[in-house]
């Protein structure tokens, strides 16, 4: 998910500002030169975007085994039985 000052750091890392709620209206610029509405508004639909394509990696780092485990699955049963256990998590999230 992604906010509006998420949005402006995107455009200006070194942005300094204070935002009230998440309004591209309640944004009180500091020393900073103010960014446009709609290029704020644009980024965060950039942004948000990007983060809705990647689900399916959040999904499958939680359904992963430890890096640990999945070693220890190796040495014990071979790396053919460790990309099973792989490819399943895969195959439940693919990429879309």
């Amino acid at each position: 998910m992604t906010n509006i000052i998420q949005s402006i750091l995107a455009i200006n890392p070194k942005a300094e500002v204070v935002v009230r709620g998440d309004d591209v209206t309640q944004i009180d610029w500091l020393e900073t030169t103010p960014i446009s509405k709609a290029d704020i508004l644009a980024k965060q639909k950039k942004l948000q975007t990007a983060y809705d394509n990647n689900a399916y990696q959040r999904s499958r780092a939680i359904e992963y085994p430890s890096i640990a485990d999945q070693l220890d699955d190796i040495y014990h049963n071979g790396v053919d039985e460790w990309k099973k256990t792989i490819k399943a998590v895969k195959d439940k999230y693919p990429k879309e």
